[in-house]
């Protein structure tokens, strides 16, 4: 059983894919700018609180819109949304992603990151910027906009991993999974090019 730390139906959804079993337990801990610490506060405040499932693990997160190394956070409003997709719009910038996994035996911690480039604004005369902000997607959502629903329409291509966007890097967390030993899978059989699969299916 997995805890997870986090009331983002995002990362919730992300985790569901791995077909682990798990629940939510929302953590108070306060947040700052730095991901792998919030990450690592949610996980620690769920832990003390709930403990840790025997054989189980809790799970905390953070997500980060970084533009020239700088944290822009979550907007107050939809002028402060339209200040960051403004200041967004045309160039690309770094979403990062850490996690944090408290287990019976320690903890296992990951950043990972994606560069994102993002279409210029001024496209069809801001008529897109405009449209995205009406539809109150920005609410709640780090860097104004989320790539998994509407916010696609504003980014050109991701370099890296779209669910390090959106919340929880699958790739990091699997392997951080392997590591504390509560992956959902066994070994994989060795691949070959040759190995036509079963009965020969293609």
């Amino acid at each position: 059983m997995i805890l997870l730390a986090s009331g983002s139906p995002r990362r919730r959804e992300l985790l569901g894919l791995l077909g682990l079993p798990f629940r939510v337990v929302v953590s108070d801990a306060p947040e700052g700018a730095d991901p792998l610490a919030n990450a690592r506060a949610k996980a620690r405040a769920v832990a003390e609180r709930e403990g840790v499932p025997p054989g189980g693990a809790v799970l905390g997160g953070d997500t980060e819109v970084l533009l020239d190394g700088r944290a822009l956070g979550k907007p107050a409003d939809v002028a402060d949304a339209r200040r960051m997709l403004t200041a967004l719009s045309g160039r690309s910038h770094v979403v990062e992603t850490a996690m944090v996994l408290v287990t019976a035996a320690g903890e296992h911690e990951v950043r990972d990151r994606a560069t994102v480039h993002v279409r210029p604004a001024s496209d069809a005369g801001g008529a897109v910027l405009d449209w995205y902000l009406a539809t109150g997607e920005w609410r709640d959502r780090a860097g104004a906009y989320a790539v998994q629903g509407a916010g696609a329409v504003l980014v050109e291509r991701i370099e890296g991993h779209p669910s390090t966007v959106i919340g929880l890097s699958l790739p990091a967390l699997t392997a951080m999974l392997q590591e504390a030993g509560l992956a959902p899978w066994g070994a994989a059989p060795p691949y070959s090019a040759d190995d036509p699969g079963p009965e020969g299916d293609t």
